[in-house]
């Protein structure tokens, strides 16, 4: 029978006995590894996401005013009750209510319907987000075209 200083002894020898070999560096390897890519794109290029076909649904007119800004109250109003597209969900009721917020809000110079095309997907989630950003059913120009 061994004490615990003979195995601890035994184990220190057994890890002297090994030996890691350093590595070989007398041949640096300048080349790296070549490798080729079916079309010749570079990775950065592959990693893009594409972008040709895809617009957004919602196309919001251009604002000539100055010093337009849509403040942070009102994006919290309009994100605190979500649309997520359930089933149990009703989609008048949450056009009823954004129509609500959003008609809180005057801004000078600024049509009030390109302010409700600007805020709506942020009204959205989940799967009705998922539906305005791949499948809408056509470019929505006016706020008719949406409702």
């Amino acid at each position: 029978m061994r004490t615990r200083s003979q195995a601890r002894k035994r184990r220190q020898q057994q890890v002297r006995q090994t030996s890691v070999e350093p590595p070989n560096l007398e041949k640096p390897n300048n080349n790296p590894p070549i490798v080729t890519m079916a079309d010749n794109r570079t990775m950065a290029q592959l990693l893009e996401a594409p972008t040709e076909g895809y617009e957004d649904a919602i196309v919001v007119p251009e604002i000539t005013a100055n010093n337009f800004e849509i403040k942070h109250g009102l994006l919290n109003l309009v994100q605190n009750k979500q649309f997520f597209g359930h089933d149990k969900e009703d989609p008048h009721a949450h056009i009823r209510y954004f129509n609500k917020i959003t008609s809180t809000m005057k801004f000078p110079n600024v049509p009030s319907t390109s302010v409700k095309l600007m805020l709506f997907p942020f009204s959205l989630e989940g799967a009705a987000r998922i539906w305005l950003e791949k499948e809408p059913p056509q470019s929505i120009l006016t706020w008719d075209d949406l409702v």
